[in-house]
């Protein structure tokens, strides 16, 4: 997955664009992310082939491959549309891998992508974001082995683990916990080189960075979290999983706003709101 100096990958819709659905793919070599170069991306193919759901959208003028778009010409999209996406629980230092490793399932009709609104629901309770390291599956994989974990994996990116604490007290399999809607935000982009054993992973809230971690601090690393659950599972293109948080978290409610910071990727910023859904089922 490495290369000879960092790319960035990312799936966005153009600010005007032909359909609602509208996607494409680009990607960004400039080792300054925030330079000039690096608010200049290329149209590309999907990096997830044979995967339709993260195919790109027809060609039109201006988004063929290989054109030039500026960063204020689009906005970006969660960076996959994944078949599964998974957590680690519990994978924080040597208290958590003295435990079995232990996995859980997020519904992908949770995930949304950067500046989307994270809703809450009046019942919902306590609601903590939970900034990861978030691993995307580059192909279809099955039985990997430590030897070979790293060809499964396309990129990290940065995921938001929002968890419903109260819930998760008295749902012990995490469902309702875990995969309300809106409650995976994942982005801004993908970063193929990245040496991920050592990066910074924390939460700003409303303004205040919150006490930091390192990946480091995982008790569960990459490659073992990626051979525990293809032992069980296939793992698809475009698949999320989300490693772990060893950092500091609190509380949001509606009004808020939450961003992830992961060293090396950059960072996700989404706002918080009141469920939008229960607005509907009143109407």
């Amino acid at each position: 997955m490495t290369s000879s100096r960092p790319r960035r990958i990312a799936r966005v819709r153009p600010v005007h664009p032909a359909s609602p659905d509208e996607q494409f793919f680009v990607a960004n070599d400039a080792a300054d992310f925030h330079s000039e170069g690096g608010r200049k991306w290329t149209v590309v193919e999907s990096p997830f082939p044979g995967s339709p759901a993260n195919a790109g959208s027809p060609a039109r003028t201006g988004w063929e491959a290989g054109a030039e778009v500026l960063e204020d010409g689009f906005v970006f999209l969660a960076p996959s549309v994944p078949a599964n996406v998974l957590g680690m629980a519990h994978n924080t230092g040597q208290p958590g891998r003295d435990l079995p490793a232990q996995a859980f399932h997020k519904a992908a009709t949770s995930v949304i992508g950067p500046g989307e609104a994270i809703e809450i629901g009046t019942d919902v309770g306590h609601v903590d974001p939970e900034a990861e390291l978030t691993v995307v599956v580059g192909r279809k994989v099955r039985g990997l082995t430590l030897d070979n974990a790293r060809t499964a994996i396309l990129g990290f990116t940065i995921g938001n683990d929002v968890s419903a604490r109260d819930l998760q007290k008295s749902d012990e399999l995490w469902i309702s916990a875990k995969s309300q809607d809106t409650f995976t935000p994942a982005g801004p982009w993908i970063v193929t080189d990245l040496d991920e054993g050592d990066v910074s992973i924390a939460v700003v809230h409303n303004g205040q960075e919150l006490r930091p971690a390192s990946s480091a601090d995982l008790g569960w690393k990459v490659d073992e979290i990626l051979v525990y659950l293809s032992s069980f599972m296939t793992l698809h293109p475009g698949d999320l999983v989300l490693t772990g948080f060893p950092a500091e978290s609190a509380r949001i409610l509606p009004g808020d706003t939450v961003t992830c910071k992961i060293g090396g990727i950059g960072e996700l910023s989404n706002p918080v709101t009141a469920a939008s859904w229960e607005k509907y089922s009143l109407m």
